[in-house]
């Protein structure tokens, strides 16, 4: 146990000074490349620009060949700048799956899972697995950024998020599908509301006769609308429209308004009164959980991950028994 436990130190030391050595040359590649000048990348970075400029051409000089484009304009990187940037991001992404494995092994459960989430479920779904997760596993940390189908994808691919679980993810061949399934848009308003009378499935041109407060353009919900009804010609003029789901949930506890959400965004409110939206009228919407193709996750991303996905598949039972016990207090 001894010799086990010097191997852990050891390579926790040698892998701390590499991922640190490694990190600091991704940023200043990355400043170097978002900037494209070194005068303005040594102001951020809060270095002098002859410094950077010797940390880039030891960079090449070991490589021995130029990473970046030296233009009139500024400079960018030139295909190996690319393949080096996802080298050294790779190599981060490994050495935090092993150290977590080796954490994993020795009985210490740690490490670090970044998600990238839809709006819809950082209401109830992500908060309360996260919760879950930390109860079991408390040194394991957590980055969650709201992000909308394309950034969600987006992260993953700059490895700025080991996970994604959006709606409607855009056509990627990045993307490992970890679950796929769906749900229902549901017809949201105030228990007082006229729709909120009847229980089951309504019809969407019943709510098209009622105040709309709906997600903008920049959500997949309000696309999946929109090409609904465009195949049926019919245009939409909400009386509200937000980027926030949130606000959205908010505004119709006060007005007699109907909102559009897809379960898991709406929150278990006596207040509130959710009818799903007939499949003839509304398909559901394809919720995704993924990682990126070829990455292999870190022992906490991937056991957060299964915990996820389980949640995931319950969720339409869930949304069943809510709908019931809504009906029976109504």
């Amino acid at each position: 146990m001894l010799i086990f436990d010097a191997a852990v130190a050891f390579y926790e030391t040698e892998a701390q000074h590499g991922l640190v050595r490694h990190q600091r040359i991704l940023t200043y590649v990355a400043e170097v490349a978002r900037a494209g000048s070194i005068r303005r990348a040594a102001e951020r970075l809060n270095i002098t620009p002859s410094a950077l400029t010797r940390q880039i051409q030891d960079v090449e000089y070991e490589l021995g060949t130029p990473i970046f484009e030296r233009l009139p304009q500024g400079m960018r990187l030139n295909a190996a700048g690319e393949l080096l940037a996802r080298h050294i991001r790779d190599q981060a992404a490994d050495l935090d799956r092993v150290r977590s494995q080796i954490a994993d092994l020795s009985g210490v459960r740690r490490g670090h899972v970044a998600l990238a989430c839809s709006q819809a479920f950082v209401t109830q779904t992500v908060p309360e697995e996260v919760e879950a997760y930390r109860a079991r596993y408390p040194q394991v940390g957590f980055t969650v950024q709201v992000r909308d189908h394309a950034q969600a994808v987006a992260a993953l691919t700059a490895f700025e998020a080991d996970l994604a679980l959006v709606l409607e993810p855009p056509p990627s061949a990045d993307l490992h599908p970890l679950y796929s399934g769906h749900q229902p848009l549901c017809a949201l308003m105030r228990a007082g509301h006229p729709l909120a009378a009847v229980d089951g499935p309504v019809r969407l041109r019943e709510c098209l006769t009622h105040a709309l407060a709906l997600p903008d353009r920049s959500l997949a919900i309000r696309h999946h609308i929109e090409q609904a009804l465009a195949r049926r010609g019919v245009g939409l003029r909400p009386a509200v429209e937000s980027g926030s789901l949130e606000f959205l949930r908010n505004l119709v506890l006060r007005e007699d308004l109907v909102s559009l959400q897809i379960p898991s965004g709406i929150p278990d409110d006596p207040c509130l009164r959710s009818r799903p939206i007939d499949a003839r009228d509304l398909t559901p919407m394809t919720v995704y959980l993924a990682q990126l193709r070829g990455r292999l996750l870190s022992v906490a991303a991937a056991k957060f991950a299964d915990q996820l996905a389980a949640r995931l598949n319950r969720q339409p039972l869930q949304a069943r028994a809510r709908a019931e016990r809504t009906s029976e207090d109504g």
